[in-house]
């Protein structure tokens, strides 16, 4: 693990998590099923949460998801919770969503993440949470979906083997289950380069990566995308504005 670069990369990320945030108007789309409108706009999600849905567009990311009332979902790195209260919503009381966070991130902020977590997890039925390294991740079988949301980048950082954990993620989802993968763009042919430096992928390579597992690309979507972003920004100085790869994996 690179620790220099890993104690810079949660410094910033603190910086920017305390900052305040801009409230932009977010629109819902008028077709979304009625477990995501419910998700997003529930009541159990913070003001700051929803301050940056204009950016995230959660609505449109779940549904491209395809979670459904019932669904037994997972979500990699639930740090920062942005996604978490949507996801409990939106499988309802007979679904289930498993939370999981590194030991060094659950550490991280006062009181700890891995406090906030496991709070949250115990004043809801249907979500369970677990601290734990990925490479010996156990996730439950027969997942109907994984959610990756901007931590892929920073894996190998945290001494995470990317290629271990997606294969973990494809043993455990149903066939036709969905891995969704969504980090910050960088420049075509830098691969990792800008991981280390601006916390940044190129898309091709999580695409060359998770598929050579076994998943099929059901999605490359442009949802998140920003072309005036030129991919050479740190991504901590344009929160909310970075153009994002959103690919949906299906396992055959």
């Amino acid at each position: 693990m690179n620790k220099p670069f890993l104690k810079a990369t949660i410094g910033l990320m603190a910086a920017f998590a305390t900052a305040a945030v801009i409230a932009q108007s977010y629109m819902i789309p008028a077709d979304t099923p009625a477990n995501i409108r419910r998700a997003v706009e529930s009541g159990e999600r913070a003001d700051a949460a929803r301050a940056r849905d204009a950016g995230r567009k959660p609505a449109h990311v779940l549904a491209l998801s395809g979670i459904a009332e019932g669904d037994h979902v997972a979500e990699l790195t639930s740090f920062g919770q942005y996604y978490t209260p949507m996801l409990v919503e939106a499988v309802g009381p007979s679904g289930m969503v498993e939370m999981y966070d590194l030991p060094t991130l659950a550490a991280f902020q006062e009181g700890g993440v891995g406090r906030a977590g496991q709070a949250f997890a115990d004043a809801r039925a249907n979500a369970n949470y677990t601290i734990v390294e990925y490479n010996n991740i156990m996730l439950p079988a027969g997942l109907d979906i994984v959610f990756n949301i901007l931590s892929y980048h920073d894996f190998p950082a945290m001494g995470v083997d990317p290629a271990v954990l997606n294969a973990h993620v494809f043993n455990a989802l149903a066939p036709g289950g969905r891995y969704v993968v969504i980090d910050h763009a960088a420049a075509a042919g830098s691969g990792w380069d800008a991981a280390g430096t601006i916390h940044r992928i190129e898309k091709n390579i999580i695409i060359d990566e998770v598929t050579s597992t076994g998943f099929e690309l059901a999605t490359d979507s442009d949802i998140l995308a920003h072309p005036e972003d030129d991919h050479s920004s740190m991504v901590f100085a344009m929160r909310g504005d970075t153009d994002r790869s959103v690919l949906v994996f299906r396992k055959p």
